[in-house]
């Protein structure tokens, strides 16, 4: 498990630096300095689902380097920003600070699983999980306890994620869809070796390699619950904030990609939210 966790730290501090740049590429970040009212696409997407979030207490696990984290803040939380790379850490340090909002986001290096024991239980309004992410976990009922841990009663988790029916698929071949890849989550996980990343970069990576494991909805919905859990909201989309399936997609104005001519075939994202209700 140290090698895997290990292999994919060094996989996102090589993305955390081509992701940050300041020149049009990677997140793009340059407009959330110049436009201080700049939502990242993940959270403006679900913005109405979210709701009100003045004055709550969050968490953003696994933040990267702040974008969704920053636009929380916006929206009026104090938010905690955790993860396991200390290079997206410190991106997502000087995000916050280059936008005045350092009172209102602070950050933790802290692999997600250990994230109990670094910031304080049962604190915590809102837990929020950016879009993909899940699949970087080896154990879906592990995180899921870790969310339960972290919120207070009357607490919600918000989370919008990849489908599990578009990690299967293999992206490669732009002919179809072609389920090549295990819907369920599996012990062993997928290896990849790729030097390119899911935004435009000015470099190719230099660490390459990362392991994944999927997780099908079933089993997330079921480790929530088992945790405690209850869910209140679980919508499925037709579309991704990223070309997921490149030759197949098309953009729309919103900014999400959705299937072309198999349009409604298959859906690509969800949104849940769950609350923890004592």
């Amino acid at each position: 498990m140290n090698d895997y966790l290990d292999t994919n730290r060094a996989n996102w501090n090589d993305r955390a630096s081509v992701h940050a740049a300041r020149n049009g590429l990677g997140y793009g970040v340059q407009r959330y300095i110049d436009d201080p009212t700049a939502l990242s696409d993940v959270v403006r997407f679900d913005r109405e689902r979210l709701g009100d979030i003045r004055g709550l207490r969050a968490v953003h696990l696994q933040c990267h380097i702040g974008t969704d984290t920053l636009s929380l803040a916006r929206l009026g939380a104090r938010v905690t920003g955790l993860d396991f790379s200390p290079v997206a850490i410190d991106e997502a340090r000087i995000l916050i600070a280059e936008c005045g909002l350092t009172d209102a986001a602070d950050f933790v290096v802290s692999d997600v699983y250990d994230s109990p024991s670094v910031l304080e239980p049962g604190t915590f309004d809102l837990v929020y999980t950016g879009i993909g992410a899940l699949c970087w976990l080896p154990k879906v009922d592990e995180w899921a306890r870790v969310v339960a841990a972290l919120l207070k009663p009357g607490g919600r988790l918000f989370i919008r994620e990849g489908h599990p029916i578009l990690w299967s698929m293999d992206e490669t071949l732009s002919d179809d869809l072609h389920l090549r890849f295990p819907y369920f989550e599996q012990q062993t996980p997928l290896e990849w070796d790729d030097d390119s990343t899911y935004v435009a970069t000015d470099r190719p990576l230099t660490a390459t390699k990362t392991y994944e494991w999927n997780h099908g909805l079933g089993e997330i919905m079921t480790a929530l619950l088992d945790a405690g859990l209850t869910l209140t909201m679980l919508v499925e989309h037709d579309s991704v904030p990223w070309q997921a399936l490149p030759g197949q997609m098309i953009e729309r104005a919103d900014g999400e990609f959705a299937l072309d001519e198999l349009a409604g075939v298959a859906p690509l994202s969800y949104t849940i939210q769950a609350v923890k209700t004592h």
